[in-house]
């Protein structure tokens, strides 16, 4: 008799009738075999016992991914992907099983091994305890999970929240829905852009649906790779309906899943998967919105006015630039606004029509040069801004985005906020659902003075988006300006409790404090920015002026010698020198500081004459002021005490008319003061 190796399989004699034994072709390595053989060879090498333990172990390592996740904060793909590496790997493990045995040495090949079956035996008994042993745990965490877990007092807490957040979406109109970031599934961390811009792309489509209300995304970003319970997020952001799924690129293949879920108790009402080509992309967009209307029951009205961010060429390269550069505009840095107009700028070359890419550039231009530029370096990054909104407008002239740039350009950069108010209400009025025509007109309501009508935009805004900070911020701002103190430190602490790092918030308490008076709470503020921040140049100046305003010297010249901002540590400088007594050092730091900054900062000079108490010359630079891009002029005017000291002149409140804003003692309606 031959070896029985693993070729040795019984041999089909084809006398198989009256059996039971079936002849299979092929068999493992293509050797004839009949199926009572094969199932018997597995029993003996331990197959059957081997798979049952790999199934055991799986589902105990499941059951511990599970409930260690949410605990660890762990994403949702993990477990998914665990479970198709398990797939993967359970007919190698079968493999495994059949070539190799388990003996007192250790793993061998089978044909290796003395067929013995005292060894059989005893080998099958021990994966017995081992698959019973498995299995145990497996129940155990199960038990555990359903019975302690879910019963202990933290559990018992979440049941009573959801219960609570369903209460309150039982409330909320069924025509509502917050999309939450796609998940990247591409493999790369660096196209984590494209897909945020799919999604933001997505809630803009949506907003243009009428009757559908569609949180923004800063608030529903804020649940990316979330455990909450649906009825949680959705309670949180006011909304009865989700949208969640993922994006894989591969290539110019493209693969986009979209689930549309009930909050409530997280119900699929539709799903989708979307096996496109790249360059469909656009048309993905508008398919999804179609579904989720049709799904909610909305009539769609056929495509609202709203900002779009489609290049017009439907050149995807040109998008997937824009993507990017927003990105990296959105950090705020001088790197990032260099970056993201280089990228703005191949967006161009690629669509020179991109109406949506000319008004990003001219506004990541106009914050360069306000934020980081001085002297030419600032007027040329001013020319371009203003050749790119020109451009916009000469595409587009009654798109929302040109109007929104116009406006940009009028308040920041011109200091003209009637102006720029005109164009920010024709923008809103062509994208009323949309979260940055909202915030743009809210902040040019605020700086025309028109504090009342801005609270209640910024309320519309926080509706729409109710975890993003720097709504609550610009409405501490309003409810300042109103004098309604107690309201705006709510809006401020209420961003403050978002996101406890948040520099503006603390800086809108310091000037609720300093305008109250409350020198020291001022102060308290600055060295908690610091805290956060060191090196802030906001807090660093708070210090000082604090100071200033207190008539401490020593302090500060102590406090102004640590700004880090040449500028801004020698305005402060020469603040101090106003106030030290020494009458020649006043005028002498006084010059040196005209010298230098007459053209970029007049703004700093009239405040300076403000300290000298000198009011003819603080006005005359006022009015040259009006004049200068990036004064901030109006926002001064409203809020900074040393100018307000004078706001009883004539002069005042001539300057005030010429800027479109309220006149000094005019009566304004109060605003709510509901955060």
């Amino acid at each position: 008799m031959p070896p029985r190796g693993v070729l040795a399989f019984p041999q089909p004699t084809g006398e198989t009738a009256g059996t039971g034994d079936r002849p299979v072709a092929g068999g493992i390595l293509g050797v004839r075999v009949n199926a009572a053989g094969v199932f018997a060879e597995l029993k003996r090498r331990n197959v059957w016992r081997a798979c049952a333990l790999y199934a055991g172990a799986v589902w105990a390592l499941a059951q511990g991914i599970a409930q260690l996740g949410p605990t660890l904060n762990a994403p949702e793909w993990i477990t998914r992907w665990f479970l198709v590496a398990c797939i993967v790997g359970f007919p190698l493990w079968v493999a495994f099983a059949w070539f190799y045995a388990w003996t007192p040495g250790g793993f061998k090949r089978e044909e290796d091994v003395q067929r013995d079956p005292s060894r059989v035996r005893g080998t099958g008994r021990k994966l017995d305890f081992a698959i019973i042993g498995v299995l145990a745990v497996a129940v155990v965490l199960l038990a555990t999970n359903q019975f302690v877990r879910r019963n202990d007092a933290t559990s018992r807490g979440d049941s009573v929240a959801i219960e609570q957040a369903q209460a309150e979406l039982a409330k909320l109109p069924s025509q509502s829905v917050a999309v939450l970031p796609l998940a990247n599934e591409s493999g790369d961390p660096r196209q984590q852009y494209f897909s945020d811009g799919l999604s933001e792309e997505l809630i803009s489509s949506l907003t243009q649906i009428n009757g559908l209300k569609v949180i923004g995304k800063y608030s529903s970003f804020k649940f990316r790779d979330s455990n909450d319970h649906p009825a949680r997020i959705g309670a949180t952001l006011g909304v009865a309906h989700l949208i969640e799924g993922s994006v894989r690129q591969s290539g110019k293949d493209l693969r986009i899943v979209v689930n549309l879920i009930r909050a409530s108790d997280g119900a699929s009402i539709w799903s989708h998967t979307y096996d496109q080509q790249l360059k469909d992309v656009f048309a993905i967009q508008s398919q999804i919105g179609m579904a989720v209307a049709g799904a909610l029951k909305i009539q769609l009205l056929g495509q609202q006015p709203g900002i779009d961010e489609k290049p017009p060429s439907g050149n995807v390269e040109a998008y997937r630039a824009i993507l990017q550069g927003r990105v990296l505009a959105r950090t705020s840095t001088e790197a990032g606004f260099r970056q993201g107009a280089e990228l703005y700028r191949q967006a161009l070359a690629l669509d020179p029509n991109y109406v949506y890419a000319w008004g990003g550039f001219a506004i990541v231009q106009a914050n360069l040069g306000l934020a980081f530029l001085q002297g030419d370096a600032r007027q040329q990054a001013f020319t371009e801004a203003r050749k790119a909104a020109d451009k916009a407008a000469a595409l587009a002239p009654d798109a929302s985005m040109s109007h929104l740039v116009r406006g940009y350009i009028l308040a920041q950069m011109d200091n003209d906020p009637a102006a720029a108010l005109v164009e920010l209400k024709k923008a809103y009025a062509r994208a009323p659902n949309d979260g940055t025509a909202i915030g743009f007109l809210a902040g040019g309501l605020s700086g025309a003075g028109q504090f009342r009508q801005a609270a209640e935009m910024y309320h519309k805004a926080i509706g729409m988006d109710p975890l993003r900070v720097d709504n609550y911020a610009g409405l501490a701002y309003v409810l300042q300006a109103l004098g309604q103190f107690e309201a705006a430190e709510q809006a401020a602490n209420k961003s403050l409790s978002l996101q406890p790092t948040y520099l503006d918030g603390y800086s809108l308490l310091g000037f609720i404090a300093m305008a109250r008076g409350e020198f020291d709470a001022t102060e308290r503020y600055a060295r908690r920015m610091l805290e956060i921040h060191p090196g802030d140049i906001s807090a660093q100046a708070f210090l000082a002026a604090t100071a200033i305003l207190r008539g401490d010297v020593a302090t500060a010249r102590r406090e102004a010698s640590k700004i880090s901002d040449p500028r801004a540590r020698a305005s402060a400088l020469a603040s101090l020198q106003q106030i030290s007594g020494d009458a020649k050092a006043a005028d002498a730091s006084l010059r040196d500081y005209m010298a230098k900054h007459d053209k970029d900062d007049p703004l700093g000079i009239a405040q300076l004459y403000a300290l000298r108490k000198q009011p003819d010359e603080m006005f005359q630079w006022l009015d040259r002021a009006r004049n200068t891009p990036g004064a901030y002029l109006a926002g001064a005017l409203l809020s900074d005490p040393l100018l307000l000291r004078y706001k009883n002149d004539p002069r005042f409140a001539r300057l005030c008319k010429a800027l479109g804003l309220p006149l000094p003692g005019e009566s304004l309606p109060e605003a709510t003061a509901q955060t």
